[in-house]
């Protein structure tokens, strides 16, 4: 049995009030037959909760009863920052420290002030991962995150894009971005600082080196300057394109933003059907052939030619995959199966 645990049983009765003991086992991720016994050891131990019978009944205290028992551990202080986004808390590893130090803030406020703060949290969800996707795996996490706070350097076997991919670095965190989903960590190395995605790390181990992190790091400043420099060296080329009325309503769900931005403030009108021309940054011939597919028919390449021939390639090839598949299913067996 934890005291802990009881506490937390405790404060949750002071600042929700009348609770059932599902309700309390479901907040504490523990069994109803355990948050019975919890309660029933808050009363052994003098404090007055009450049952109140009957539908709508519950468990709560005696009006009036507060206990001073909201000192916070080093854990909950950490995790105070994360009180209302459970799902990266739970990345991170903090989700006990997060659900006790709610409680205990919650416990702490006036009245008037915690209902608000209830309220305003009832009706706020983040949910980061980005659409059409799994949220990624990212085990190491919290190694990470110990790394950081406790600034010891880490040795990591890192599985990256280019060739040889799979290295062996020590790094020294600095930090932790979560964008879209997904965890990067800024860290130092040899005499750089550079980005890693934590899904890419195969392993991971806390050394015994301790280091200073650079009073004047900036993370957020160095966040900022990294997707800039990313997003320069990413676009090296241009291409014109032309763009149906439903192709322009269709783009954000099919490609990056900054081919958004990019036709927004390139568009020009090239007929009275609402078609358009704009240009677009591109990363690659191959690349930007992939993206567009994506449009179908909305979109056409004007230019560059070698990215106009690669569109007409690919469909070719497309176009003489699926009229055999036709022809296969036309003159095949009786029951249209492709052999």
């Amino acid at each position: 049995m934890s005291a802990g645990r009881l506490l937390s049983v405790l404060l949750l009765l002071q600042s929700r009030g009348r609770m059932s003991a599902r309700g309390i086992a479901e907040e504490l991720g523990v069994s109803v037959r355990t948050a019975y016994r919890d309660l029933a050891r808050l009363q052994d131990a003098g404090v007055p909760v009450y049952a109140e019978p009957g539908r709508g009944g519950g468990y709560q205290l005696l009006d009036g009863y507060r206990t001073r028992l909201t000192g916070m551990s080093e854990g909950e202080a950490r995790a105070l920052l994360f009180a209302w986004l459970p799902g990266p808390a739970a990345d991170l590893g903090l989700a006990p420290e997060v659900t006790a130090a709610r409680l205990k803030l919650l416990a702490a406020l006036p009245t008037g002030l915690r209902e608000e703060a209830m309220r305003t949290a009832a009706v706020f969800h983040l949910d980061a991962p980005g659409w059409y996707r799994e949220p990624e795996q990212a085990p190491y996490l919290p190694l990470f995150v110990d790394a950081v706070l406790t600034q010891r350097a880490v040795d990591v076997r890192y599985r990256r894009w280019r060739a040889p991919q799979e290295v062996d670095r020590r790094l020294r965190p600095y930090g932790l971005v979560l964008k879209s989903g997904v965890w990067y960590l800024v860290a130092a190395v040899k005499d750089r600082i550079a980005t890693y995605r934590v899904s890419q790390v195969l392993d991971a181990v806390l050394s015994d080196e301790r280091f200073d992190r650079p009073a004047d790091f900036d993370l957020g400043a160095y966040w900022t300057s990294y997707l800039d420099d990313f997003l320069a060296r990413r676009y090296t080329g241009t291409a014109t394109i032309r763009l149906s009325p439903r192709g322009r309503r269709r783009l954000p769900d099919n490609v990056p933003p900054e081919l958004v931005r990019a036709v927004d403030s390139t568009a020009t009108a090239v007929g009275d059907d609402g078609w358009i021309a704009a240009v677009i940054p591109t990363e690659s011939t191959a690349h930007a052939c992939g993206e567009l597919l994506r449009l179908g028919v909305d979109v056409e390449v004007v230019a560059p030619a070698e990215l106009r021939q690669a569109m007409a390639d690919t469909v070719g090839v497309l176009a003489r995959a699926y009229g055999s598949a036709r022809a296969v299913q036309t003159t095949g067996s009786p029951t249209g199966e492709i052999e």
